[in-house]
């Protein structure tokens, strides 16, 4: 008999990009509480333009969450299509995103970040919350050890995500930045942190350089659950293993413990080593299909699937 939740949970993933709405379309499908704390550090694309002409915080991830938050009844699955659509012409609206258009809208009505992305939720009928990590943009650098074992940086988001060199290190701008108290409130008060999948060094990692958000994650009495990417990313993670997240993890934030570590087998060349690493971390290993049979991208019912068996695990024991 399947075990039947007393309550839903509430669950919050951090992230962005691709990877942050691949979590948030399986988390949907699990409870209705999910909250997303989105990074602000894009510097590319029609983010990039809007973060340069308006001094706010790049759109574009905040607006694939909501996306991806989205139902799937004909209200929903619509107004995705719509907030993701995206202009070409000859002029300026050319690659621009229609949902970063909406949300920069709304922000300027409401002077409010927070309040003007719940706007823009309720208008989707969006099951759950987005928020941003800090009030204020970032920016990202990276310290890289090229091929002759030269140590230099690279910085801006694109620039990090694309790097062919060896990335040692990260850093953010302004070191200290004006964090999101909601976003630092929903982590503290969860029951359920997820990180991953998505770009590792740009998207996961950066959390952990915000310094209260990093004490959040440290502190909170929440299960923490790592989503392991399918395949590596051309640029900032070329050639790493599913184990390297986990050692790289280890090394940089030897003191982080995580209680479970989903992956898909058909991507995992050794599940021992990789059952072995995890352990180190204080985490069960859950290998499960999560992956779409076509593509290399994460199956959001296989996923939600995976979500559920860790949440009744005995170990994890939020659905006992």
């Amino acid at each position: 008999m399947a075990t039947i939740p007393a309550r839903s949970l509430d669950v919050v993933a951090l992230g962005g990009g691709h990877g942050l709405a691949a979590s948030l379309r399986a988390l949907r499908r699990v409870t209705p509480h999910v909250t997303a704390v989105v990074g602000v550090s894009d510097n590319g694309g029609s983010s990039g333009r809007i973060r340069d002409q308006f001094g706010v915080i790049p759109p574009g991830d905040l607006r694939m969450a909501l996306a991806a938050l989205c139902g799937d009844d004909t209200w929903g699955s619509t107004w995705a299509r719509v907030l993701q659509h995206r202009f070409s012409s000859d002029g300026d609206l050319d690659g621009h995103s229609l949902g970063n258009l909406l949300i920069t809208a709304l922000w300027q009505e409401s002077n409010d970040l927070v309040g003007g992305l719940e706007w823009v939720a309720r208008l989707l009928d969006a099951r759950g919350r987005v928020l941003p990590l800090a009030l204020e943009p970032l920016e990202v650098s990276a310290t890289v050890r090229q091929a002759d074992g030269t140590v230099s940086t690279v910085t801006g988001q694109v620039e990090v995500a694309t790097t062919v060199h060896d990335i040692e290190s990260i850093s953010l701008e302004p070191a200290s930045p004006r964090v999101c108290p909601q976003a630092i409130d929903a982590v503290r008060n969860a029951d359920a942190i997820v990180l991953g999948p998505g770009s590792w060094y740009t998207s996961v990692l950066t959390h952990f350089h915000v310094s209260e958000m990093a004490q959040a994650l440290y502190d909170t009495p929440a299960r923490r659950i790592l989503v392991l990417n399918l395949i590596e990313q051309t640029g900032e993670t070329s050639g790493y293993s599913p184990q390297r997240y986990l050692e790289v993890l280890a090394t940089s934030h030897p003191n982080f413990r995580i209680d479970a570590v989903i992956a898909d087998p058909r991507h995992v060349q050794d599940p021992k080593v990789l059952q072995h690493i995890a352990a180190e971390l204080g985490a069960l290993l859950e290998l499960a299909p999560v992956a779409d049979s076509a593509r290399a991208v994460h199956d959001p019912e296989l996923l939600a699937s995976a979500f559920r068996s860790v949440f009744t695990h005995g170990s994890i024991g939020l659905w006992q």
